[in-house]
């Protein structure tokens, strides 16, 4: 009888030890999520042209707007074609982006002769917002242009750079 009442004993306390600690147990869930969004690209869609120019006998610059339009200090301009550079810019929505313009001191050359160009800048300013995905930036710059500069196309074969990254 006593080993019988010691079985009992046991069984009533190792119930009341699993149901007890079955109780103290609880949980709960949550969901993980990820939003992936398209890479920003920018492919250029012209490149900057300054056009024609007649240098005089004092050192000048010539402004080209991001609209494309040309502001000349002792500098003539002559003919056609003048362009600033644009860009096509795609992603996401309507996200925004920075954009980083080059840093002033940009040369292009002519064999031994160069130019300088300074004061990039952008129709979006520093930054700018996607509309279905895309948007265009245009980018202008201040040509600085020598005394009697020499004759020559000037150009730089490897393109100034334009990044733009999401806000």
């Amino acid at each position: 009888m006593r080993r019988n009442m010691f079985k009992l004993v046991a069984v009533v306390v190792f119930t009341t030890l699993a149901v007890t600690s079955s109780f103290a147990q609880v949980s709960a869930s949550a969901t993980a999520t990820a939003s992936i969004i398209a890479p920003l690209t920018i492919t250029e869609s012209a490149n900057m042209n300054f056009g024609t120019l007649i240098p005089s006998t004092t050192a000048g610059t010539v402004v080209l707007s991001p609209a494309g339009a040309l502001t000349p200090t002792n500098v003539t301009p002559s003919g056609s074609g003048v362009t600033a550079a644009s860009f096509a810019i795609t992603g996401t929505g309507s996200l925004t982006f920075s954009i980083t313009l080059p840093a002033d001191g940009y040369q292009i050359t002519s064999g031994a002769n160069n130019m300088v160009l300074n004061s990039f800048s952008s129709s979006l300013g520093a930054s700018g917002s996607l509309s279905g995905g895309t948007a265009t930036l245009n980018v202008g710059a201040t040509l600085v242009v020598g005394a009697s500069q020499a004759s020559g196309t000037y150009t730089n074969g490897t393109g100034f750079q334009v990044t733009v990254n999401y806000n």
